[in-house]
């Protein structure tokens, strides 16, 4: 069993899914979180089974296409616990379809979301965590960015252009004040096939999910992994998918 005691840990896209796993296990395991998304309600109510179950659990709306907003959401960590270690960039979204469609808001969604988002909480943590001198980014990224597969080609670049800003930061950060992980799930039972636009490439996510898929704690369990590292150790990469998806 790992053990985080101590460990501040906000997570952004903690309304379901990869982020509610991630927020419930490192509570478990002693870390305080701090739950973000755009749902009030939803992550609200998280956090209260935490704090009933005994663990500590603080709630930030959060958008992570605007800036302000992953200020606001490491200005709470640092308010509720007096610090934070770790900013899990969690929040992503799937509007897929073939090139061919030309769903140029679909794409322009998932930069927004998927890379922008990203890049919105590294700017907001780096500070606190050079102020600190300490800090750890873990961002869910995917193997769709490994071996692309037709209608996911800009979710890929997306995905990818986060791996690429990892490494570039891994690079900047070998004093040992920042690591990086980048995290790459399968097939994971969420619900991120509802926003997939076209209804061919839904319904079959959702099958493949259905047949091959596997519970969010798996990736939770690999965000813990890395985490609970000490600190001259750095986990980079994690491929996280289920034995059977090829």
């Amino acid at each position: 069993m790992l053990h985080l005691d101590g460990k501040i840990v906000a997570i952004t896209g903690a309304s379901g899914g990869i982020g509610e796993a991630t927020a419930r296990l490192l509570a478990q395991r002693g870390a305080a979180v701090v739950l973000s998304a755009r749902r009030s309600e939803r992550i609200d109510a998280i956090a209260q089974d935490i704090r009933e179950q005994g663990g500590r659990a603080a709630t930030c709306v959060v958008d992570v296409t605007k800036a302000e907003d992953l200020r606001r959401l490491v200005s709470t960590a640092i308010d509720e616990y007096g610090r934070i270690d770790v900013l899990v960039n969690n929040a992503g979204i799937a509007p897929i379809s073939p090139m061919a469609d030309l769903d140029t808001e679909g794409w322009s969604a998932m930069i927004d979301v998927n890379l922008r988002g990203t890049l919105n909480g590294i700017a907001a943590a780096l500070p606190a965590f050079r102020e600190q001198g300490s800090g750890h980014l873990v961002s869910i990224v995917s193997v769709a960015g490994l071996t692309v597969s037709p209608s996911m080609a800009v979710y890929a670049a997306t995905k990818n252009a986060v791996r690429t800003v990892h490494e570039g930061l891994r690079r900047e950060s070998t004093d040992g004040v920042v690591r990086t992980t980048a995290i790459s799930p399968g097939y994971i039972r969420t619900d991120l096939a509802d926003s997939m636009a076209d209804p061919h490439v839904r319904e079959l996510t959702r099958k493949n999910m259905d047949a091959m898929g596997i519970p969010p704690a798996a990736v939770a369990r690999a965000v813990a992994f890395a985490i609970e590292q000490p600190a001259d150790v750095e986990i980079g990469e994690i491929n996280v998918r289920p034995t059977v998806q090829a």
